[in-house]
């Protein structure tokens, strides 16, 4: 067994573990909401800073984020809106990785999270130390890693990729006569790899959420109905994905639901989507493919019980000590431009989004 192989599954009952130990969502009345929201307005203004949120958290801090003048999308988008906003400070409502990306493109801003105990599976399953051990033992092969990960593990690659723009770059490197090493997400991987032929060594991370679509029981529902059109993230598993009639990132699959005929949408993602997804297409039925598992807990169901880590009362807390900050080594941070600005510099040329990591 490899390193690829050995690493993530031995670092699996630890991520299960830090899932089940994760806090619930505290409960608050209506009133106790808007009380929250009317406070983190007037905190917002008054140090100057600005919400950005992905598109997995709760919806109530999606609507936050639109109503304050910050904004909605995935990791990359989101780090680039906070570049080139005016706000001395970037409050990041996501997982940790974000809140890093974030910080290489805005060293000079004060990065905040509403807590720093947002992980990501993708980027627990993918240490540093066992990453490099594992490219140092392939040292022909371009590394080629995907935007959910830590900013040590960009750093140590030579591409950066999002899963808008993946296959292009990959296809481009194939052609140059490259042999890859791809990680962390198995899924996406396989599905790049079944996309363009090319040498890839995939580690074998995965998401916590994507990884728990079942066939059988999306069968079922696409039996149920038949008219229905599916749409599915590429970090779902092979057969998941044989079943799409679309498969793209998260603002790709907004934009195939807008295009979409059909007035049924199955979404294999995570739930938190629906809330821009209703957005785009009010007056499409949406409904979430059927997941197992650790993601199909009360927890999560669907919904990354880390993005759900995100509330009005950390994020208002947050904002009153000025707290959680996120720091990242000079150093580091100057490696990992260097492959996230080759993703950004090719993109541009070819045209392509540069968002939809996530």
């Amino acid at each position: 067994m490899s390193l690829a192989e050995a690493i993530p599954q031995s670092l699996q009952s630890k991520i299960d573990s830090i899932i089940d130990n994760v806090a619930p969502t505290p409960w608050l009345s209506e009133e106790e909401k808007a009380d929250y929201i009317e406070k983190i307005k007037r905190l917002l203004e008054e140090k100057n800073a600005v919400m950005i949120a992905h598109y997995y958290v709760d919806d109530e801090l999606q609507a936050l984020a639109e109503q304050t003048g910050g904004y909605v999308s995935d990791s990359l988008d989101m780090a680039n809106f906070g570049a080139k906003h005016p706000a001395d400070t970037l409050v990041v409502c996501g997982v940790r990785f974000m809140g890093e990306t974030a910080k290489i493109l805005s060293p000079e801003k004060t990065v905040l999270m509403p807590t720093l105990e947002a992980e990501c599976s993708l980027d627990l399953g993918c240490p540093i130390e066992a990453f490099s051990a594992f490219c140092d033992q392939h040292p022909e092969r371009v590394v080629v890693v995907y935007a959910n990960t830590s900013v040590e593990v960009k750093a140590r690659a030579d591409w950066i990729v999002t899963s808008s723009n993946a296959i292009q770059i990959i296809e481009a490197l194939k052609a140059e006569g490259k042999k890859i090493i791809w990680g962390p997400d198995r899924h996406l991987g396989q599905y790049i790899k079944n996309k363009t032929d090319a040498d890839m060594l995939l580690w074998q991370g995965h998401c916590v959420v994507h990884d728990e679509f079942k066939l059988y029981e999306l069968e079922q529902l696409m039996a149920k109905y038949p008219d229905a059109e599916v749409l599915v993230h590429p970090e779902s598993p092979e057969a998941v994905i044989a079943k799409a009639d679309f498969v793209g990132s998260t603002k790709q699959i907004i934009a195939a639901g807008k295009a979409s005929k059909a007035d049924t949408l199955i979404i294999a993602t995570d739930y938190g989507l629906f809330y821009k997804m209703s957005q785009a297409v009010p007056d499409k039925r949406l409904i979430p493919a059927p997941t197992g598992g650790k993601s199909a807990t009360c927890k999560s169901c669907a919904h990354c019980p880390w993005m759900a880590m995100n509330t009005l009362v950390n994020l208002h807390k947050t904002l009153v000590e000025m707290n959680n900050t996120i720091e990242v080594d000079e150093d580091i941070r100057q490696k990992a431009l260097i492959p996230l600005n080759r993703m950004l510099n090719f993109s541009y040329e070819k045209g392509i989004l540069t968002a939809g990591d996530a």
